[in-house]
């Protein structure tokens, strides 16, 4: 283990970040495989879009069992119980047969997905304490890399002698190098109460934070699915629109390998977050007003790097506001989330129908602007948290 600026990236540590990123593979991959499914089954649009909306019910209902499971079972259950979910998923969606199966396979994908980014964030949140928002940032680096090379990863197997299904096994050949690597290592238990309030009642300040946490991912989500959409109004044609999608993915990257720095210090989570939300507003609004696609690429590249640490810095403020309730504070956010990124794309898929994409889109700046709202109202409500101790 090594420490510099901050925090110790121990065992559990290391092993949460690599465990993260396998994950995030199967879930940037997922979309682009869905499209490649659909050409090999020839199933409808609409059934396309429900494989997502499966997903994210799914990680809702994980969200929603997720505090009951962790009271009973060891975090190590939790963890590798989680990851051996997702490996039977990917096995459905990739050897499966029919529409049905790989429908299953994404609700599967949403439980086990769900539960292993709560167990990990939990995991992340007890060893780190008041630096939870450095190692949460660090964490979702490793995410941001999957999310860059997933697509491409599949895009070139498919091209290819192997197929695309390949992509799905390397997710699960990592997650059982580290099993095998990890599979002795004590994960920290989950912390104790401090306070006297009752069991389960999350503080207000939490559950707004848990809305943002939803909020963010909503945001990114909204702009995968339909940005490249978007591009083609610049006059790109889809197969370019598509790859232009990388750029956001960067983005992300970028933003979060740069966020990661600043977090180093304490106290810098806010302003960061702030500024974060300013640049994905102005970004977008580039990206939303632009007619050539030189400048609406790089609005898309602004954005990511805007929304990169949305989501990490959003649960670390999540799990702050309720100290000694990370696994119930994990779950209820989970919930949240899943709702929001099922219901999300789905609205404003719904708006595009009626009113136009680029009318529709309008509900990003919405979210933008509830986010920014959230976040202040809930550093005015949340409870000040009492001393950790030294790690």
């Amino acid at each position: 283990m090594y420490r510099y600026t901050g925090i110790v990236r121990d065992a559990p540590t290391v092993l949460s970040y690599a465990v993260l990123g396998s994950f995030t593979f199967w879930l940037y991959a997922f979309g682009p495989a869905v499209t490649l499914l659909r050409d090999e089954l020839g199933f409808s649009y609409t059934l396309l879009g429900f494989h997502s909306v499966l997903w994210s019910l799914g990680s809702a209902a994980a969200g929603a069992g997720f505090a009951l499971a962790a009271r009973h079972l060891p975090r190590t259950v939790l963890l590798w119980g989680s990851a051996a979910i997702n490996t039977v998923a990917a096995a459905m969606f990739t050897l499966g047969r029919g529409v049905p199966v790989t429908l299953s396979a994404a609700v599967l994908f949403g439980v086990g997905g769900a539960a292993l980014v709560a167990v990990t964030q939990a995991i992340l949140s007890d060893r780190h304490g008041s630096r939870r928002d450095q190692a949460l940032t660090e964490a979702n680096i490793g995410a941001g890399a999957s999310a860059v090379f997933a697509p491409l990863i599949l895009g070139a197997l498919a091209a290819g002698a192997l197929g695309w299904r390949v992509a799905f096994a390397l997710p699960a050949v990592c997650l059982l190098a580290l099993y095998l690597r990890f599979r002795g290592v004590a994960l920290p238990p989950a912390a104790q109460r401090h306070d006297s309030g009752e069991a389960g009642r999350l503080p207000l300040a939490c559950w707004l934070f848990a809305v943002l946490t939803a909020m963010s991912a909503a945001i990114e989500f909204c702009l995968l699915y339909f940005g490249p959409q978007m591009l083609l109004t610049t006059g790109l044609s889809a197969t370019a629109a598509s790859t232009a999608l990388s750029a956001n993915y960067l983005g992300i990257l970028i933003g979060r390998t740069l966020g990661a720095a600043v977090t180093r210090r304490p106290g810098r989570s806010i302003p960061l977050l702030y500024a974060s939300l300013a640049l994905t507003g102005g970004a977008f609004l580039l990206f939303w007003l632009a007619d050539h696609p030189v400048p609406a690429i790089v609005g898309l590249f602004l954005c990511g790097a805007g929304v990169a640490n949305l989501y990490p810095l959003a649960v670390g403020l999540t799990l702050d506001a309720a100290p000694g309730q990370g696994d119930t504070a994990n779950a209820r956010s989970q919930v949240v989330l899943g709702l929001a990124t099922a219901a999300s794309p789905y609205l404003l898929g719904t708006l595009a129908d009626r009113y136009g994409l680029s009318a529709a889109f309008v509900l990003e700046p919405v979210m933008i602007a509830l986010s920014a709202g959230l976040l202040w109202t809930g550093l005015r409500t949340r409870r000040p948290n009492p001393v950790e101790p030294a790690r």
